[in-house]
């Protein structure tokens, strides 16, 4: 899976580098963001080691891909938040697991949803069949770019989040 900048119409999806922790720090460390998603809001040193772990492209042990991407505005090339797959090669096909994050200042303008759409289409693009998400009971806007993507919740609730999957 050969990652590489993707373009939409409002945003663009460039492959995640350790270099982008100075623009990512101050979006990815407010509390808000981590009303949904759960704990806490990391500081500068916990998120260059998360980076630098993401951008390894892979588990330790091999087993999955780690695919991640910072959401840029087509406009003025500022970040606006992130996208990831970590997809796993199972005994019927290829599976990943989405996620998005937008800034809270980013908000409601569609970012989230152009974003996870190039997401969902890249991945189809590579082979992927099954894509799932894990989204939280009550975050509305998260369940709404699902839907616009093309996933749908399920019957599985494990911590608070439902799985959603196409």
């Amino acid at each position: 899976m050969d990652m590489s900048l993707v373009q939409g119409e409002w945003v663009c999806l460039e492959p995640l580098r350790v270099e982008h922790l100075e623009e990512l720090a101050p979006l990815l460390n407010d509390p808000a963001l981590h009303t949904f998603i759960g704990g806490d809001p990391p500081d500068r040193d916990e998120l260059r080691v998360r980076l630098a772990r993401q951008v390894l492209g892979r588990s330790p042990d091999g087993s999955q891909r780690w695919l991640n991407w910072v959401v840029r505005g087509r406009e003025n090339a500022q970040a606006l938040g992130t996208v990831q797959a970590t997809v796993s090669a199972l005994e019927d096909g290829l599976t990943a697991e989405v996620a998005w994050i937008i800034g809270r200042a980013h908000q409601g303008q569609g970012y989230a949803r152009e974003s996870a759409g190039l997401l969902m289409t890249w991945l189809r693009r590579q082979g992927v069949e099954r894509v799932v998400a894990h989204i939280h009971t009550r975050h509305e806007a998260s369940m709404a770019v699902a839907r616009a993507v093309g996933l749908a919740p399920t019957d599985t609730v494990m911590a608070g989040e439902v799985r959603w999957r196409a």
